[in-house]
């Protein structure tokens, strides 16, 4: 699996794909940031005038529902269901489902007018998108994930797409592959938008892979190494701001070798 990111990495960096984002404001600027330090191309078009044709020119389309609105909304479906005909890649961030009712159903119609390739959230969405309940606080979760692998494989089957749950341990599930991802540290969840950034990330690498599984796993493990580096190189009296400065130096740092020898991935 390693050597199969690392030469999707290497790819990556030749192509520079665009990945079309509709995202949220709070976020917007790391994920086009953290993007282009993978060495791919962000655009972050919204408005419903321009996104089927924006969406055509794109390798992947990433939608992050974190801060929704009537007009994002619409963006979102019109833009997703272009990038399904056009069959590129669709990697959806349920960010808050379950939160309001208006998260779920929109939730809901991007599943099913759209239909992800990828499903990227953290134990409690996956939950909810399931059918299995899950707690949801604000967009935080606040579920356990002793179940995650059973979770993500019920949902990734019914929807046949990649389902992955990110938290203290990452799983992702395409049916029966399964991978498990040990990287990552505590940090990475007080700063906002980590997972935003994530989501940006799987979209950048399944945009130069026909492997959406692989694709997936490959943005996760890139994100939970840069976030141990970044850890590690901190200074004494520097906290979370260097660590969010040192999150992008060390993504845009990354290389084959370093994945091949830092990246903690288990496959089932």
């Amino acid at each position: 699996m390693l050597d199969k990111i690392a030469e999707i990495l290497l790819e990556l960096r030749k192509k520079q794909p665009l990945v079309h984002h509709i995202t949220n404001y709070v976020t917007v600027n790391d994920c086009a940031n953290m993007t282009l330090a993978i060495g791919a191309s962000p655009v972050m078009a919204d408005d419903i005038g321009e996104v089927e044709e924006m969406v055509s020119f794109a390798s992947s389309l990433v939608i992050n529902m974190g801060t929704l609105n009537g007009r994002t909304i619409e963006s979102m479906l019109v833009a997703g269901k272009k990038a399904r005909e056009r069959g590129i890649p669709i990697i959806f961030d349920p960010v808050g489902v379950g939160a309001t009712t208006l998260r779920t159903a929109t939730a809901k119609r991007i599943i099913e007018e759209v239909g992800p390739t990828v499903i990227r959230g953290n134990m409690s969405e996956i939950k909810i998108l399931a059918g299995l309940g899950g707690e949801i606080k604000g967009v935080d979760s606040v579920a356990g994930e002793e179940d995650r692998v059973e979770v993500a494989r019920e949902l990734s089957q019914r929807l046949s797409c990649v389902v992955a749950i990110t938290g203290k341990q990452d799983v992702v599930v395409q049916g029966n592959r399964i991978c498990r991802i040990d990287n990552g540290r505590p940090v990475l969840s007080r700063v906002t938008g980590t997972g935003c950034m994530a989501t940006s990330l799987i979209g950048c690498f399944c945009g130069v892979t026909t492997d959406c599984f692989v694709g997936t796993v490959a943005g996760i493990v890139t994100m939970g190494l840069a976030g141990e580096m970044a850890e590690g190189s901190l200074q004494t009296g520097e906290s979370v701001g260097a660590f969010r400065v040192g999150l992008f130096d060390r993504v845009a740092e990354m290389t084959p070798a370093i994945l091949k020898q830092g990246g903690k991935v288990y496959e089932d």
